[in-house]
C-alpha cells in the first residue's frame, strides 16, 4: 500500500473508509471487485452471515449482468468464460439456474483472495472471512460488513457505482487517451469530444475521496444537491477567472471539490474569491489521491497538472500567483469537524 493510501485510510481509519481503499484504490483488471462489494453490502443489510458460494452467486452475478447491459467490456483480459456466461444469460440463451452453476465455479477464483488486498498488502480491517474450504462453502460475512450495511448502504453503494462506471466507460473507450471534462449543464464527468457518453456524476466521483466531508470546513455532507447536508460542486480557483480571460481550465476536475451549501454561498461563504493557500495544499493532497486510484482519473491530472508531484505542486502555485493578481480578496473559514484528509 502507498504511503498515500495509507495515510488515506488510517487518518480517520472507519468502516467507510476501509471500504473506500478497497473501492477507489485497489488494482482493477475486471470488475469484479465492485459486484463483490455491491454483493456484500445487500447481503449484509439483509442480515445474513454465513454465505455460500451458491447465494453469492445471486447478487454477483446480477451486478455484473447489469453492467454488462450498458457496458460490455468489464475486464482488460481479451477473454473471460465466466463474462460470456453472463452475456448468455442477458441473451437468453443460458437459464439463470445454470448461470449461478457457472458464477459458482469460474466467477470468484481470484476475486476472493484479493478483495482486501489495496497496494500489495491487505487492509486492516475485513469484510468476510474466506471460508470456502469449511462447511460454509462459501465466505462468513463480519461484524464490519453488516454494520457499514446497517448504517450507510446507499451512500456505499453510490460510490461504488460511481467507481465502477469510470473504471468501465475506461477500458470500453480507452481512456488513457482522452481527457475527462465536467459537464456543468448536467453535473456529469464526460470524456473530452464525445460529450453523449457520460461517465458518472461527478458528485458521486469525488464524495468518496473527501470522505462525506466538505473540502473547506469538513462539515458532513451528503453527495446531493438538496436535502440534509446538501453539497455544492465548486471551483477552488474561482470560475470568474476564465470570464477574465486569465486561464481556461478551472472547470476541470483538478479544480473542482464538493462543499457544503455554506462554505460555497452562505453568509460568510467563499463566492468568487481566492482561497487561503492551506486550502492549495489540500487540493494537492486530494489530487494525489484521485491519482493513486488510476483509471482513468490518473490519466487525465497527469496531463493537466504535470508528470510528478512537485511539477503538479508547483502548477497550483502558479494558478495561485495568477488568481492573486485579479482578485485581491483570500478567503478562509472555521473548521467545523475533525480533518480528514
Amino acid at each position: 500500500m502507498s504511503n498515500r493510501v495509507f495515510e488515506f485510510i488510517e487518518t480517520t481509519p472507519t468502516l467507510e473508509n476501509y471500504l473506500r481503499g478497497i473501492v477507489l484504490f485497489g488494482k482493477n483488471v475486471a470488475s469484479y471487485k465492485f459486484a463483490l462489494a455491491r454483493s456484500l453490502i445487500e447481503l449484509g443489510a439483509a442480515g445474513i452471515e454465513e454465505v455460500s458460494l451458491e447465494t453469492l452467486a445471486n447478487p454477483f452475478s446480477r451486478a455484473l449482468c447489469e453492467h454488462l447491459l450498458t457496458t460490455p467490456r468489464q475486464t482488460t483480459s481479451s477473454a473471460s468464460g465466466f463474462l460470456d456466461a453472463c452475456r448468455q444469460f442477458n441473451e437468453g440463451e443460458i437459464t439463470h439456474d445454470q448461470l449461478i452453476a457457472i458464477t459458482r465455479a469460474r466467477g470468484f477464483n481470484n476475486v476472493i483472495d484479493a478483495f482486501h488486498v489495496v497496494g500489495n498488502q491487505d487492509i486492516a480491517v475485513r469484510f468476510f472471512v474466506d471460508e470456502r474450504k469449511t462447511r460454509v462453502k462459501g465466505i462468513r460475512l463480519t461484524e464490519e460488513i453488516v454494520t457499514l450495511a446497517e448504517t450507510a448502504p446507499d451512500q456505499s453503494l453510490a460510490e461504488i457505482e460511481a467507481r465502477w462506471r469510470l473504471v468501465e466507460t475506461g477500458w470500453s473507450l480507452g481512456l488513457a487517451n482522452r481527457l475527462i471534462e465536467f459537464d456543468a449543464s448536467t453535473g456529469l464527468l464526460v470524456p473530452s469530444n464525445i460529450r453523449r457518453t457520460p461517465l458518472a456524476s461527478a458528485r458521486d466521483s469525488l464524495y468518496g475521496y473527501q470522505k462525506g466531508k466538505c473540502f473547506y470546513c469538513f462539515r458532513p455532507i451528503s453527495s446531493l444537491s438538496s436535502g440534509p447536508n446538501a453539497s455544492d460542486v465548486d471551483h477552488v480557483f474561482p470560475f470568474v477567472l476564465m470570464k477574465r480571460g486569465l486561464t481556461s481550465d478551472l472547470d476541470q476536475i483538478w479544480n473542482l471539490v464538493l462543499t457544503c451549501v455554506e462554505c460555497n454561498r452562505g453568509a460568510n461563504g467563499k463566492f468568487e474569491a481566492i482561497p487561503a493557500p492551506k486550502y492549495i495544499s489540500r487540493l494537492a493532497k486530494r489530487n494525489e489521491y484521485l491519482i493513486e486510484s488510476n483509471l482513468p482519473i490518473k490519466e487525465t491530472l497527469i496531463r493537466q497538472t504535470g508528470a510528478n508531484s512537485e511539477i503538479r505542486k508547483s502548477f497550483l502555485q502558479e494558478k495561485l500567483t495568477l488568481a492573486q493578481t485579479s482578485i485581491p480578496r483570500t478567503w478562509q473559514i472555521e473548521e467545523i469537524g475533525e480533518p480528514s484528509f
